[in-house]
C-alpha cells in the first residue's frame, strides 16, 4: 500500500475523518476530500458541487475498494478529512 492510502488510515484510526451522509452534514468542517474514481456520476457532481462551494481540494485516484480497505468501512466513495495537517500530509504524499 502506498503512502496515501497508509496516511488515509492513520486519519480514519485518529478519528479525522467523516463519510456518508455525514460528509454532507457537516462539509464545513472538511479540509480535504478523497473522491472514488469509480464513484457514479451523480455522486461525483455532488461532491464537486460542495467542495466549490467551500472550497475544498477533491482528490480523485483511487477506487472505492482501495479507499475503503485504507479506512476499514465498506464501499466508501467518498472521504473528508476534518484536520488540517493531515490533510496537507495527503496533498503532499
Amino acid at each position: 500500500m502506498n503512502n496515501f492510502l497508509n496516511t488515509l488510515g492513520l486519519c480514519a484510526r485518529s478519528r479525522k475523518i467523516i463519510s456518508g451522509d455525514l460528509l454532507f452534514k457537516k462539509m464545513s468542517q472538511v479540509k480535504l476530500l478523497v473522491l472514488a474514481v469509480d464513484a457514479s456520476e451523480r455522486t461525483k457532481s455532488q461532491i464537486h458541487k460542495k467542495a466549490y462551494f467551500y472550497n475544498i481540494q477533491v482528490i480523485e485516484k483511487y477506487d472505492s475498494d482501495e479507499i475503503s480497505k485504507s479506512v476499514s468501512l465498506n464501499n466508501r466513495k467518498a472521504i473528508g478529512i476534518i484536520d488540517e495537517g493531515f490533510a496537507e500530509l495527503l496533498r503532499n504524499s
